[in-house]
């Protein structure tokens, strides 16, 4: 029986016969509506016209996590007055209310309301891009912009405007860009319309609740323990102050057992709730608390599409667990960041869906408006591997033609199609191969299903399927950082992700089978007839746990086999360091298992199959979650492209190092020296060391000195055709003036002996005559009226003279250089060659500047001459009394 009253009292009702005519009319709509009005429950039910009001329509509604499409769907049949899955005995099919998440389906051909997850979404789009027999699609949550929900958004799109345009799609979110999703649905028709719910929202009280003292800020997966200390006296601080459950939002699993240890003793029920938690312990705090106190502790799993029935206080941690991608090591990792304004909003809202309730929030006001206002878009920011196969299996390799609000980073797309290329997805041309396809239906990362095609063969299909699950769901912590440890342990214990691994390696199996032609969990490794232990026979099967749990996670990261530089430090393929783990604060490990820090048992190994790994901020290596122990000839063959062999002319260390070289990627296998290296490659290594080095490593004189810096001189004041000698334009076109040279050139001590000076006289502009005037333009050296000549210092910024001042006399003007463009500036030097004045022009200085020089100089040299008019006097480089004798 319907639960009519529960239905009137939804305030999304109000806006139904906005929505429905919405749909009826363009076909699509935004619908923005507060949390709590009944937008994710009320509003398929009613499209669907289960409500008795409308026609009957099956209506697919997109969530982006399963622990909300369960919820979801079970909290629609019991407006219905069923439950999901007992509406109708499976030989009948399910009610009229099911749902789909990885590795669980509860509908049938009577569902007409079917909530899956939007990864679900994606398959079935693949599948059958008409979505047969599908009339609404609902995409719930969309502001908070899955890379996922993006896609099948868009996909959607495509579907409306090429195979069904009768297809109905709503966009539904509490706090979402309106006009952006608009725009997106209306396509070139204009803006869908916008329909608008007004909920009845409790009054929230914000109480601020910083730490007394400052906190480290999270860096990768890593929160400081302090700050974790002080969310749980705030949440005791909440049970005392206020009535009601008490909602706690943490940023991952280890942050909430951690959490739920420090509130042993409260007198309340301490509840775990994330995406790994068993479906029981989900369902336990969505039903209610039976009159007991709960502290539910939670990720953004709880922020929006469920209610906790009970709440009334809300502590926030503040924080957020997204995934972010470095592309240039190629890693991918969760990482933990400051929570948006429109995450806070959500998150506080869940204290007034019932009650006028109140939110603590663990950090100052002041830093409240330094909050992002949204969450970064999944596209922008993540791996986009799985997305860059979605979308050549979709026939759009380059992404160009699909509806995205965002558009996803060139680099990062790029980088996704070199992956998917290795491992064979897609072609040349980026286009789905056959192989492409069989991974992307597999509901897994392309890196995983090439683990799993590719092992199941060497290993069988089970044991393969098994490690799989492991690195798709990957182990908690406990379990150590040895996967063939992690491995062992899963299958021993009974715990909650002991039985969600089984399910998700039964699946994978199974689907694995079917890939390679029906041959199901039994399917043979390659070798001979002996039984294998999961049905297959020969070597495969004879594998030892660790060598299955080394070549499956090489399969999946071949970029990422590392091998070791020292104890505990490896070096992966990629060219990335990596580091195991030291012991983890408040640790500890499982009997029997490979934990983390000096008991690792991966800490003697020569080389490694990272399969999980992060790298902490301002580290230069990766930190190595999880990996297995593996061997050289591992390595090689899950990452044959990786491997090469080769000639090796390098500067390395201040010289020319040349060998034959075996690689594995960025690993050096073996080398040995070569006697004769190709000159092509010695002469790159050579122009290599001097770029790295400089120009120092030339010889140069004195002559060469000058010579540059009268280049320099004119090229300053004249321009083309006169060269540039700086050191970047030199090193520039190094191979341009040094040609000769270098092609003679085998290691430093050969260019230790190149005259600087003649290879750069090439650089003149012989070719078209103007270096004749070279010696014209920058004269190295000036005769002076004494008969002298004299060098001319072109270092400074003007062009210097300096010379005895009885060697001017009878000099009118000073001299001119650079065509007559510049004065030269003369340094007058004493008898005795010390400074006596600076002049740039002679005649000036003659007039009004020499009778004080005289003056000074007279009285300390009076050997020599002084005359009163030095313009007209004789020049001389010697004393009154040799002069006399002359």
């Amino acid at each position: 029986m319907i639960r009519r009253d529960a239905l009137d009292q939804l305030p999304v009702r109000t806006a139904l016969p906005a929505l429905r005519a919405a749909l009826d009319g363009p076909g699509s709509a935004v619908l923005c509506a507060p949390p709590g009005t009944g937008k994710t429950t009320s509003v398929p039910l009613d499209l669907a016209g289960l409500t008795g009001e409308g026609p009957v329509r099956r209506v697919l509604v997109a969530e982006p996590r399963r622990m909300a499409a369960r919820a979801a769907a079970r909290r629609m049949a019991w407006l219905l007055g069923e439950e999901v899955g007992t509406g109708a005995a499976p030989a009948q099919g399910w009610g009229p209310v099911g749902f789909t998440v990885r590795g669980e389906r509860r509908a049938g051909p009577r569902t007409t309301v079917e909530v899956v997850t939007t990864g679900v979404l994606l398959q079935r789009l693949q599948r059958d891009p008409e979505l047969a027999g599908v009339d609404v699609v609902v995409l719930d949550e969309c502001h908070e912009r899955h890379l996922d929900a993006d896609t099948s958004a868009a996909f959607l799109l495509d579907v409306r405007e090429t195979l069904r345009p009768e297809l109905r799609l709503v966009a539904a979110s509490a706090t979402t860009d309106a006009e952006g999703w608009a725009r997106l649905l209306g396509g070139a028709q204009g803006a869908a319309p916008v329909v608008e719910a007004t909920g009845v929202s409790h009054p929230v009280e914000v109480v601020w609740a910083p730490p007394e003292r400052p906190v480290r800020p999270a860096h990768g997966t890593r929160v400081d323990p302090a700050l974790l200390t002080h969310v749980a006296g705030v949440v005791r601080r909440a049970l005392r102050e206020r009535t009601g459950d008490v909602l706690c939002f943490l940023p991952g699993v280890g942050e909430i057992g951690r959490v739920a240890g420090e509130l042993a003793g409260v007198d309340a029920e301490v509840l775990q709730v994330h995406g790994r938690a068993p479906a029981e312990v989900q369902d336990a705090v969505l039903a209610g608390g039976n009159g007991v106190r709960r502290v539910v502790l939670a990720t953004s799993v709880a922020e929006s599409s469920l209610t906790v029935p009970g709440v009334r206080v809300v502590v926030d941690s503040g924080l957020a667990r997204v995934p972010r991608t470095d592309h240039a090591r190629g890693l991918s990792a969760l990482t933990t960041v400051r929570a948006s304004r429109a995450a806070a909003r959500q998150r506080a809202g869940r204290a007034g869906r019932e009650a006028p309730g109140a939110v603590y929030r663990c950090w100052a006001e002041g830093e409240d408006g330094r909050l992002p206002a949204f969450p970064d878009p999944e596209i922008r920011v993540a791996d986009l591997t799985a997305f860059a196969l979605q979308a050549a299996c979709w026939g759009d390799p380059a992404a160009d033609g699909l509806a995205l609000l965002d558009a996803p980073p060139a680099g990062a797309l790029a980088a996704a199609r070199e992956v998917l290329t290795a491992i064979g997805a897609v072609d040349g041309a980026g286009r789905a191969t056959e192989r492409g396809v069989r991974m992307a239906r597999l509901g897994l990362h392309p890196r995983l299903a090439r683990a799993l095609l590719d092992g199941a063969p060497e290993v069988g299909v089970r044991r393969a399927a098994e490690v799989v699950a492991l690195l798709s769901e990957e182990p908690p912590r406990a379990y150590g950082d040895d996967l063939a440890a992690a491995w062992r342990t899963a299958r021993r214990d009974g715990d909650a992700y002991g039985a969600r691994w089984r399910q998700e390696a039964r699946r994978l199996a199974s689907a694995a089978g079917e890939s390679r032609g029906g041959s199901g969990a039994g399917g043979e490794p390659r070798g001979g007839s002996a039984a294998g232990a999961d049905g297959g026979r020969g070597a495969g099967a004879q594998l030892t746990d660790d060598a299955v749990a080394g070549l499956v996670a090489a399969l999946a990261f071949p970029e990422r086999v590392a091998r070791a530089r020292r104890k505990g430090s490896y070096l992966m393929a990629s060219g990335t360091g990596a580091e195991l783990a030291g012991a983890q604060a408040g640790g500890g490990h499982r009997p029997g298992s490979s934990g983390p820090g000096d008991g690792s048992g991966l800490r003697d190994a020569e080389w490694l199959a990272v399969a999980v790994a992060d790298r902490p901020v301002a580290a230069a290596s990766a930190r190595v979650r999880l990996a297995a122990v593996i061997d050289e000839e591992t390595a090689c063959a899950a990452a044959p492209a990786l491997y090469a062999s080769g000639e090796e002319v390098r500067w390395s260390e201040g010289d020319v190092v040349a060998r034959r070289v075996t690689r594995l990627g960025a690993i050096e296998l073996a080398a040995r020296p070569l006697t004769a290296p190709d000159p092509g490659l010695l002469r790159d290594a050579v122009v290599s060391g001097l770029r790295r080095e400089g120009l120092g490593l030339l010889r140069w004189s004195a002559a060469a000195v000058s010579l540059r810096q009268r280049m320099a001189f004119v090229h300053r004041e004249l321009g083309a055709p006169w060269p540039d000698v700086s050191d970047a334009a030199l090193l520039e076109c190094v191979e341009e003036w040094l040609g000769v040279e270098l092609g003679r050139a085998r290691r430093r001590a050969d260019l230790e002996r190149v005259d600087a000076g003649q290879a750069l006289a090439r650089l003149l502009p012989w070719a078209t005559g103007e270096a004749a005037r070279f010696d014209e333009l920058a004269p190295e050296r000036i005769e002076v009226p004494s008969g002298s000549r004299v060098r001319v210092d072109y270092g400074g910024a003007q062009p210097v003279l300096a010379v005895k001042l009885q060697e001017l006399f009878g000099w009118q003007e000073s001299p001119r250089v650079a065509g007559g463009r510049v004065p030269v500036l003369v340094h007058l030097l004493s008898p005795a060659g010390r400074p006596a004045a600076v002049t740039a022009d002679l005649a000036s200085f003659w007039r009004d500047g020499y009778r004080s020089v005289r003056a000074e100089l007279r009285g300390r040299y009076p050997k020599h001459p002084w005359p009163e008019d030095p313009s007209t006097a004789e020049p001389t480089r010697h004393t009154s009394a040799r002069l006399k004798r002359g």
